[in-house]
């Protein structure tokens, strides 16, 4: 059994960071590397023991905590044993990418974790993340995993659009099914928003390299630098697989186009993190860089943080975070976001705390150019944001105009949906009001043997998220090919987090 008075006896211990001084000056994991590996294991250790094994375990609950339905509990008591092994095949049984999720995701299962409910008498959430985090790297070093290849074919092939976390996802869950599995994507290198939306400090590429050569190794195909729909034709892809999966993302992103938004300098966050990204992979110096400049980042969300981190290692002069919402307060509000639900709380990111202002209430009315069309300063006000009956959020200036120096501006204000391009006409498929891509209870679109899952589904979200529904929508598939399936379905389409309404 768990241990009764581990949380009582153990104190709350994350991970530790590299100094600020010293990260900033490369693109290298924000984490620092223990010397002794071995007393690494053993604090994990230590910190797994404070899982109490719950009668009702909320952490891994579909809707209070993690959709994928972690079996956390049961690899808590195993890392506390020392069973790394054991650990692996009971994480592994559910998550597909323990580590991506042990580096990116917000850890919903934490929030939710019985040890949440009162933070200030049990000393905090068990550090679910970091445990979990642990086992996937441990799992690497000691080969406790390898490939998986199926031990029959079906006959079937299975085309996956998009190489994000839902799609590689559906993939190898379609490949040890016995599937032929080709993923498609456009960009040069597999990963989509893994590989060029989140900086390597805070996932290194290597990670995904190595999943991805467990796949090609499982039997999964992946063909880069191929846009569906333009360098492959629908008609082509239909042919060649008996169903396919869209896992294309939510990359449309939202703009605001304010006086001066055409001034040189002035760009879409992803204008400035996949080019870094880019550079870190080798490719040349990135054409939208911070150095030297001041930098204001608009929107403080996790995009933000991100082109937050990146412009200081950039070398940015300044950076100034925008967020028109009023600042959260540093404790969970019981009657605002009641335990298990996501609490509405201020958040510092580890890019955070290596510098930069963050102004909240505040909006940009324009921005001021030089005489070459170069962005020069913002232009902002003062807000207060309410809403409309039918949930539209209206921002009213309430202050006079004040300016701050800019030089590089960064919108990061999210993403409204789908991008539509050729491979939705062909299909045949419109988003919904939403942007996003709509199905029936099998996954399966308006198209005959098309299949959808992610953010391309559900908008812009977790990687949680989209893992879960990458392995529902794999299930689905299977069903559609083989007329039954084996394969997991952690959530439904239609499944949402636990919230206040």
């Amino acid at each position: 059994m768990a241990d009764p008075r581990g949380f009582l006896e153990v104190p709350k211990k994350e991970s530790k960071y590299r100094p600020v001084a010293e990260r900033v000056q490369d693109w290298g994991d924000v984490y620092a590397h223990p010397d002794n590996p071995m007393l690494e294991l053993t604090d994990v250790s230590e910190q797994a023991r404070r899982c109490m094994d719950c009668g009702i375990p909320f952490c891994h609950s579909g809707t209070a905590g993690c959709p994928l339905g972690n079996l956390i509990p049961e690899w808590n008591d195993l890392v506390r044993r020392g069973r790394w092994d054991a650990a692996s095949a009971r994480l592994h049984a559910t998550n597909n990418f323990p580590e991506f999720t042990g580096l990116v995701c917000p850890a919903p299962c934490e929030a939710a974790c019985v040890l949440s409910i009162s933070e200030a008498t049990t000393g905090g959430s068990v550090t679910i993340k970091r445990i979990e985090k642990t086992i996937a790297y441990e799992s690497w070093a000691e080969a406790i995993i390898g490939p998986e290849p199926p031990a029959s074919r079906s006959g079937k092939s299975v085309g996956v659009v998009g190489s994000g976390p839902a799609g590689l996802a559906a993939a190898q869950q379609l490949t040890r099914a016995g599937h032929d599995v080709t993923v498609y994507e456009r960009d040069d290198r597999i990963g989509g928003l893994l590989r060029y939306g989140i900086p390597e400090y805070k996932l290194p590429k290597s990670d995904i390299d190595r999943r991805v050569a467990q796949m090609r190794a499982e039997g999964t195909e992946f063909v880069v630098n191929c846009d569906v729909g333009v360098d492959l034709s629908v008609a082509d892809l239909q042919a060649k697989h008996d169903a396919v999966v869209l896992a294309i993302g939510a990359m449309e992103a939202r703009d605001n186009p304010v006086p001066g938004r055409d001034l040189a300098g002035v760009h879409l966050a992803m204008e400035h993190l996949v080019p870094a990204n880019k550079e870190c992979e080798g490719d040349g110096l990135s054409p939208v860089t911070a150095a030297g400049k001041h930098v204001v980042i608009i929107g403080g969300g996790d995009t933000g943080a991100d082109c937050l981190g990146t412009a200081h290692r950039q070398g940015a002069a300044s950076v100034v975070q925008l967020d028109y919402n009023p600042a959260l307060p540093e404790d969970r509000d019981d009657d605002r976001s009641p335990w298990p639900t996501w609490p509405l709380v201020m958040r510092t990111s580890s890019a955070h705390a290596e510098g930069g202002v963050r102004k909240y209430e505040v909006a940009v009315q324009r921005f001021v150019g030089d005489a070459n069309g170069n962005v020069a300063a913002m232009v902002l006000a003062e807000v207060e944001v309410t809403r409309e009956p039918d949930g539209r959020r209206v921002v009213t200036p309430v202050s006079e105009e004040f300016e701050i120096p800019c030089e590089l501006a960064l919108f990061a204000i999210g993403f409204a949906g789908v991008r539509r391009d050729q491979l939705l006409d062909d299909l045949g498929i419109e988003p919904n009001r939403r942007g996003a891509l709509s199905c029936g209870s099998d996954w399966q679109t308006d198209a005959p043997g098309v299949f959808v899952c992610g953010d391309a589904h559900r908008g812009a979200s977790l990687v949680v998220w989209a893992i879960a529904e990458g392995r529902s929508t794999a299930r689905a598939v299977d069903e559609f090919l083989m007329g039954e399936s084996d394969l997991p379905s952690p959530v439904r389409p239609a499944a949402l987090p636990l919230s206040v309404r």
